[in-house]
């Protein structure tokens, strides 16, 4: 029997103290040190299932090296492929987090139900006829996903040796442990430990794997904050519970860009791909109110309609308010005080509400002009034309400000059915035979005169 070791660990980094101490050195947070019981006895580590498939590593000249770009594995999900940069890469290791009830279960789920791969699902929490009820509601499209209730990593390795799946998901990292480690499962040391045993087995057989991973109350992953760098790709599943609509972002991706946007609608029958997001994040209503613009945004490589809504009264506290949902509250202190100077608007002693729809944030300067005109708009008690969009910046002087990928903008407006779109004179705009009036301004005094 191996001699048991304790030894302390930070539950907010995951750093290793010899000795216990109220105060971490570094971060300065208190109380965060626990003492874990770490046993690591001499290891036999998991034997590499004999597969065509595992990986010899050597040293190569740099300019030997193939920079080809890496194989990918089509998700069967355009949302999921999109925020991942075009598929899920071999040999990857992507953490997905998010609020419970969220959802994460399903979507990967849903995701492994569809894929023509053989796939494996390692569940720690659910039960196999938990999630068999739930693969009946999703209504899987083939019999290539086998699942495994499971948290013992030495067991699942076993069953990977003999399965040899094209993917593996874990449901959940907390949940696993390992008979190296003697700390209970969710602590430090545990996570590390699964983890570090899970990239070896995803580098060595080039196989991808999906963990979801539970979050504190902070919102932030639960463990330690090392595991965010372990992995390749780090998801976040984020949306309000009472709504239906999903939101996936990366907050980390080694292989892609972590500015693209994947939206989801929840159902019965699943999550639903939304494939054009302006059906969400413009609101429906039956006749034109004060208050509400559109804006011509980007998200990462996808154009968005997105719906202002802005709401200006008079202070009835005294102190006048200023509220911003969805949008940079000291930015629109900002706006407000360039619509003072330059265009002569009183707001000083008037309360201003400022509200993104669909429940997303957004921080694209393009969406400047649209601020202003639903401003303007709630300000004057004017309703603006439903078939008006906006898409520039918004300088201290007053000046409109030109914004990148224009044309991308106003082809998305014109695509859906928008008549006038106001940008900057000072866009280079080089589309010719469009339906779409393009209006060019060059400050903000213009937006004033067209508007009201």
């Amino acid at each position: 029997m191996a001699k048991v070791k304790t030894t302390f660990f930070c539950q907010n980094c995951g750093t290793q103290y010899a000795k216990w101490q109220g105060q971490r050195n570094s971060c300065k947070q208190w109380n965060t040190i626990v003492e874990e019981v770490v046993q690591k006895p001499e290891k036999s580590d998991w034997k590499t299932p004999t597969s065509s498939k595992k990986r010899v590593s050597k040293p190569l000249r740099i300019n030997e090296i193939d920079t080809t770009q890496e194989a990918r594995l089509n998700m069967q999900d355009a949302e999921f492929n999109r925020v991942l940069g075009g598929g899920m890469v071999q040999g990857s290791l992507t953490l997905l987090g998010g609020e419970p009830g969220i959802g994460k279960s399903t979507l990967l789920l849903q995701i492994a139900l569809s894929l023509p791969y053989k796939t494996l699902y390692v569940s720690g929490e659910e039960s196999q006829k938990q999630i068999k009820m739930r693969a009946e509601r999703i209504n899987p499209k083939d019999n290539n996903c086998y699942i495994l209730t499971e948290t013992k990593t030495q067991n699942i390795f076993k069953q990977i040796e003999q399965l040899e799946p094209d993917m593996v998901v874990i449901d959940s990292i907390q949940t696993l442990h390992s008979d190296y480690i003697e700390s209970s499962a969710g602590s430090i040391s545990q996570i590390k430990e699964c983890t570090t045993e899970l990239i070896k087995f995803a580098k060595e057989t080039a196989t991808p794997v999906l963990l979801i991973g539970h979050i504190t109350k902070d919102g932030h992953i639960a463990g330690p904050k090392v595991l965010e760098h372990m992995v390749d790709t780090v998801l976040q599943f984020e949306g309000d519970r009472n709504h239906v609509f999903r939101i996936l972002r990366a907050h980390k991706n080694r292989f892609g860009s972590t500015n693209e946007l994947g939206i989801y609608e929840m159902q019965g029958s699943g999550l639903r791909e939304v494939s054009n997001p302006s059906e969400i994040l413009i609101s429906e209503k039956d006749g034109e109110l004060s208050g509400n613009a559109v804006a011509a945004t980007l998200e990462g490589l996808r154009p968005l309609m997105i719906e202002v809504q802005a709401l200006v009264s008079t202070a009835v506290y005294g102190t006048p308010q200023r509220s911003a949902t969805g949008f940079n509250a000291k930015r629109l202190n900002m706006l407000l005080a360039v619509l003072e100077k330059r265009a002569g608007f009183r707001l000083g002693a008037k309360d201003v509400f400022l509200n993104i729809t669909g429940g997303i944030t957004v921080d694209d300067p393009a969406i400047d002009l649209a601020v202003v005109a639903s401003i303007l708009s709630s300000n004057e008690d004017v309703a603006l034309p439903s078939d008006y969009c906006f898409a520039a910046e918004v300088g201290l002087s007053g000046e409109i400000r030109p914004v990148q990928r224009v044309e991308q903008r106003i082809l998305e407006a014109e695509k859906l059915g928008f008549s006038t779109i106001f940008v900057s004179k000072y866009n280079k705009i080089s589309l010719k035979n469009t339906t779409i009036k393009i209006q060019l301004i060059s400050k903000i005094e213009d937006l004033v005169t067209s508007l009201i």
